[in-house]
């Protein structure tokens, strides 16, 4: 069932009353783009958190009755993507009123980066809407895409990149 962005928030609220020492959570994927208002609701929840952080997360998480399916990240590894070191301090800050939680989303460029891993139609539209609404250049989503170390068969990320530059680029 998918969330919208007041739910998403909804939720954390309830997670932050839980929480017992204040942790920060990045948001990824569509939950990113969902609370930078690029996408009105996901289907499913992604958050990054460092690993003392995510088992505090997941212990608040279980005190509360939510019925999403949510999947826990740490240290910049995003599905089979991991991001550069700096990816966390590239994150943007989302104001909340949470006491415990400090809530960031991945920067747009690393969403684009974390997408081009699965690269389906909808990881198309969600790095579309990316690429438009942060004017990301062809060399940023290069560079920075060649900086993620993917695991996996390296040659279909590569292979990915270069779609999604010929798609919103027109470039070979």
């Amino acid at each position: 069932m998918p969330i919208e962005r007041s739910g998403l928030l909804d939720l954390l609220e309830e997670v932050d009353r839980k929480l017992k020492k204040p942790i920060t959570i990045i948001a990824a994927g569509g939950t990113a783009m969902t609370l930078l208002g690029f996408k009105r609701s996901t289907i499913d929840i992604d958050f990054d958190l460092s690993g003392d952080d995510a088992k505090e997360f997941r212990g608040a998480l279980k005190a509360v009755a939510h019925g999403f399916r949510i999947d826990i990240f740490t240290k910049g590894m995003i599905f089979s993507q991991q991001l550069p070191d700096d990816y966390a301090e590239k994150s943007i800050a989302i104001k909340t009123g949470l006491k415990k939680i400090k809530l960031r989303v991945l920067h747009p460029i690393d969403i684009v980066a974390s997408k081009i891993g699965r690269l389906n139609e909808r990881d198309m539209q969600d790095i579309g809407a990316c690429i438009g609404k942060y004017k990301l250049t062809a060399d940023q989503i290069k560079q920075r895409a060649e900086s993620v170390q993917y695991v996996g068969r390296e040659e279909s990320y590569a292979d990915n990149i270069k779609h999604v530059l010929r798609t919103f680029f027109a470039e070979k």
